[in-house]
């Protein structure tokens, strides 16, 4: 897989809830996937969920990189680079 500099300092920190999408779970929203921040552990919902939370969180913090929160699936994403890792 390709790489970049964001996704080789990425850390893995511990998600903020096993629950869910952090903003769905507080306005009683849903999801299709979940995403991780590898930056400060945020978990929010992918762009096929209706909020979009997982993408707004990286506008709003500028935090470049992402992991799958799904069971099974072990990729990361860069918003900066456009990189799967």
């Amino acid at each position: 897989m390709s790489t970049c500099e964001h996704l080789r300092a990425a850390d893995d920190p511990a998600p903020h809830t096993t629950e869910g999408c952090e903003e769905c779970l507080e306005i009683g929203s849903s999801w299709v996937h979940l995403r991780k921040c590898l930056t400060c552990g945020h978990i929010g919902c992918c762009d096929s969920s209706p909020n979009r939370h997982a993408t707004a969180h990286h506008r709003e913090t500028s935090h470049p990189a992402i992991t799958s929160f799904e069971p099974g699936e072990h990729w990361r994403w860069c918003y900066v680079d456009g990189i799967v890792g």
